[in-house]
């Protein structure tokens, strides 16, 4: 069995209700006054937690807020922004967005380092002030991963900063948060968390530790997330999509994503599509060319979808692609790249872009080369 290592926050907290305690966790870390990273839609959520910081004798310091997927231009205005206050924390609290912006805040706050130096795996080389993170959507997971992701825009091309220095101190997961998040939105982070615990399970350096959540994660996912997308206040479903969305999340550092999140980052990249949304249009044609490489492991995908197994691997695995394809019509997310306006002339180009993305590449099943790319995307024009 290979090694593996697990990197994850020293706290994890989960419940409903539970956000407030984030207070007394910065309060135990000594902080008097935090950097709030947070967004729009979140702010009016956030009356229990101002006041748990308050009762705290916390000070909170706003950053400019993080209301779309990050630049690194947004990225250095509130770096900037923070740079100027007297912070001794970091709370980040929403998406994937504010959360992943809150975490290089507070690790290049100091200035040792410029983020277009730590765009890799493994080139962060501290991270000084305490971090505490609270996700808003049941998607990304960044609450619980070494990872964070910008959007290039010279390359046009979302680049990722991989460091343990970027897992949070702690990180709470309030169900109740998410219920106020609207329905594509609900659709999108949902099936972008599905998609974690997928490539994790179906993953060059798939390990049975990781194996764990990742199929846990899909369980919950697929039987929850229609019921969240029709019925935002649906608690049940919601608790169960924030609980897999954890569980994608923890898979993250020791097994990350794989080919169809590296041919997902052009279309953000050049047509700001929206992660989530392009993991799910393209998800069903990375899937269908990795069949042969693991007929077995897509075999299983399909079985925690909860699809009945077929006499054959391969059978069972094309049924539970089609389970994906239904779930992701029936939340309304669009089915091809023609839907989204996306030039059929940008197809070589983006196939260029997304061989750039070999962190993620290199951990997919089977080895894929830009004409797979072109391919997979003519797929899904």
């Amino acid at each position: 069995m290979n090694p593996i290592t697990l990197l994850q926050p020293s706290r994890i907290v989960f419940g409903n209700g539970c956000a407030p305690q984030c207070a007394e966790i910065l309060a135990q870390r000594g902080v008097k006054r935090t950097l709030l990273v947070s967004s729009t839609p979140v702010l009016p959520t956030l009356w229990a937690v101002l006041e748990a910081l308050k009762k705290s004798a916390i000070e909170v310091v706003s950053a400019p807020l993080v209301d779309c997927e990050p630049t690194r231009e947004l990225f250095e205005k509130v770096l900037s922004a923070a740079r100027t206050e007297r912070i001794d924390g970091v709370l980040g609290i929403g998406g994937g967005s504010a959360i992943d912006v809150a975490k290089l805040v507070a690790a290049l706050i100091n200035g040792k380092q410029t983020v277009g130096e730590v765009f890799g795996i493994g080139l962060l080389r501290s991270r000084e002030l305490p971090l505490v993170c609270l996700p808003t959507t049941a998607g990304t997971g960044a609450e619980v991963s070494p990872n964070a992701i910008l959007l290039d825009e010279t390359d046009e091309l979302k680049k990722g900063v991989v460091s343990p220095h970027l897992v949070p101190d702690a990180a709470l997961v309030d169900p109740l948060l998410t219920v106020s998040v609207p329905p594509a939105v609900t659709a999108a982070t949902g099936l972008d968390a599905l998609t974690h615990c997928i490539e994790a399970y179906a993953n060059k350096f798939a390990h049975p530790i990781v194996d764990t959540y990742a199929l846990q994660g899909i369980r919950l996912i697929s039987a929850n997330l229609a019921r969240a997308v029709s019925n935002g206040n649906d608690l049940e479903a919601r608790a169960a999509l924030a609980l897999g969305s954890l569980y994608g999340g923890l898979c993250l550092g020791p097994v990350n994503t794989a080919a169809v999140h590296a041919l997902a980052y052009p279309l953000g990249g050049k047509f700001h599509i929206a992660h989530g949304v392009s993991n799910a249009l393209l998800l069903p044609h990375v899937l269908r060319f990795n069949f042969s490489a693991a007929p077995g492991r897509y075999a299983e995908i399909s079985v925690a979808l909860g699809v009945a197994r077929n006499c054959s691997d391969l059978g069972t695995a094309e049924k539970g692609v089609e389970f994906l394809s239904q779930l992701s019509r029936d939340c309304g997310v669009p089915q091809t790249l023609s839907e989204l306006k996306i030039p059929r002339e940008a197809i070589p180009a983006m196939a260029r872009a997304a061989m750039q993305v070999t962190r993620l590449l290199k951990n997919n099943l089977r080895p894929l080369a830009e004409a797979d790319a072109a391919g997979i995307y003519e797929a899904a024009y």
